[in-house]
């Protein structure tokens, strides 16, 4: 029977011309690795691998993680082009949006992919190969088994849980003819790709307090985070949190003034520039659950000038104002929502006249240590009030050993005290007697219990590394003295 006009028409896109369009999306090598590693870090991996080589001029690029891996019809639901509805509500530490990343990224570098995964021992193989779409014009996914499987390069570095995804016909690399020349030129990329990883995944390479830390490695050379904001170094500036609510969710800001090169080794100033210097790396880094996803920018409401290069912001956000943020598929650009930039525009001129001052004060020493206090600035349209972090390290390291439901009574009782607090009987003593109403110096005992928590979570961790981890965290970096004295008795008495 004849469709009838107005009853309109089926018109799904032409196989091979759709795919070859969805190529040029706009991704880097570098960035299509990151996001391949996104879904690695969503399906809770501890060690990711990313191992390359080439026969003749032929290269290719394996990734191998360790994560939860998927059950056979989950695989043929990834391999899908828009597997997930970007509408549709996610997990909380999902690094996803789309149900693109892993075909666009793939497409984008290579011809072929390959994926294999494994659960409980269970294992499943598929894989597009571009010039077969080509050819038939459909949408045809190829199974893997046997020979075919087992000769695949690295496989054998996949578990009984995980995902393996290689890249072949790498035909975006421009390695050249002459296989003389392929490994250098291999080398040289894969390098950009290193130094990428190690900023844009960098807290969790660190594996800072409530994230669990992440092995990432290429040929095996494990990668070392590098922190954009130097955070270690006691002679930058560093700004207090502070949140901002929007449609229920909480947006944490914090800047940093990076230290003048006269107060660090030169070593050490050169290492911050980053590749393309203090000048164009300055602005805002925008953090998605955590991963950096946009940085070196100003959004429009500040130049980057000379005098402002030291200037870098932290913005975390959550994956449920991605809608907000315009996230685009690549996870590489985002626009700040108006109420956000209304409120930035108020910060941003107090920031930039903060980095200005090491170079217009330059015999002013800048001492400010970054710690995680216990109590955060919350600005509101209602105003101002101050409330216990929900998000501090101690406390976000105790919910992730609960279940769902007690994590919600104990969020509860976190805000219930956090509204108690009394604070015209606090700011009348204060006032009054400011000494006897401080509260920065801790007992001992407490601290000494607090670190005991730490520790049960860091077993393998030595005196010094313990101290590390929370001597940046409140109430420990105000009582540093005592933080020291605690960790030597534990250390006797282990």
């Amino acid at each position: 029977m004849e469709t009838k006009e107005n009853e309109g028409r089926c018109l799904p896109p032409a196989p091979g011309a759709m795919i070859e369009a969805l190529r040029d999306i706009g991704y880097s090598l570098r960035s299509a690795v990151a996001d391949v590693i996104d879904n690695s870090l969503s399906a809770k991996a501890r060690r990711v691998d990313l191992r390359y080589g080439w026969e003749g001029d032929g290269a290719w690029i394996a990734i191998i993680d360790d994560g939860q891996g998927m059950q056979p019809s989950e695989l043929i639901d990834a391999m899908r082009l828009g597997s997930k509805n970007p509408l549709d509500s996610r997990a909380r530490d999902d690094l996803g949006r789309f149900g693109l990343g892993l075909k666009t990224a793939s497409f984008s570098q290579c011809r072929q992919l390959t994926v294999v995964t494994r659960q409980a021992g269970q294992q499943s193989a598929w894989r597009w190969d571009l010039d077969e779409v080509m050819r038939r014009d459909e949408w045809m996914l190829l199974p893997l088994a046997g020979p075919e499987l087992s000769a695949l390069p690295c496989i054998e570095l996949l578990g009984k849980d995980g995902t393996y995804v290689l890249w072949s016909k790498l035909d975006r690399l421009d390695l050249g003819s002459d296989s003389s020349q392929v490994q250098a030129l291999m080398n040289s990329r894969i390098s950009t790709v290193r130094q990428h990883l190690s900023l844009v995944f960098h807290r969790f390479l660190s594996g800072e307090l409530g994230l669990k830390k992440v092995d990432i490695r290429i040929n095996n050379a494990p990668l070392t985070p590098f922190d954009p904001f130097n955070a270690r170094s006691l002679s930058g500036n560093v700004r207090p949190e502070e949140f901002i609510d929007i449609d229920g969710e909480s947006v944490c800001i914090q800047a940093y003034t990076l230290p003048h090169h006269s107060m660090v080794s030169p070593e050490e100033y050169e290492k911050y520039a980053g590749e393309e210097g203090y000048l164009r790396n300055q602005g805002f880094y925008i953090y998605r659950n955590c991963r950096l996803i946009v940085y070196g920018t100003w959004f429009r409401l500040a130049r980057q000038t000379e005098l402002t290069k030291l200037a870098r912001v932290k913005i975390d956000i959550p994956n449920t104002l991605d809608h907000l943020w315009t996230l685009d598929v690549r996870k590489s650009r985002a626009i700040p929502p108006e109420i956000l930039r209304r409120r930035l525009k108020q910060i941003v001129d107090g920031i930039c006249s903060d980095s200005k001052r090491p170079y217009v004060h330059r015999g002013t020493v800048i001492a400010n240590r970054h710690t995680a206090p216990v109590w955060v600035r919350r600005f509101e349209k209602q105003g101002i009030k101050y409330e216990i972090d929900a998000h501090h390290p101690l406390i976000e390291e105790f919910r992730m050993d609960l279940e769902e439901d007690d994590r919600g009574r104990l969020d509860i009782l976190i805000k219930m005290i956090g509204a108690s607090f009394p604070a015209p009987l606090f700011f009348n003593d204060f006032a009054n007697e400011p000494k006897k109403a401080d509260q920065s110096q801790v007992d001992e005992s407490l601290v000494s219990e607090l670190l005991s928590l730490v520790a049960l979570s860091n077993p393998s961790a030595s005196n010094e590394t313990l101290f590390e981890l929370v001597s940046t965290i409140e109430p420990f970096a105000s009582n540093l003295e005592a933080t020291k004295r605690a960790i030597r008795a534990m250390g006797q008495e282990s």
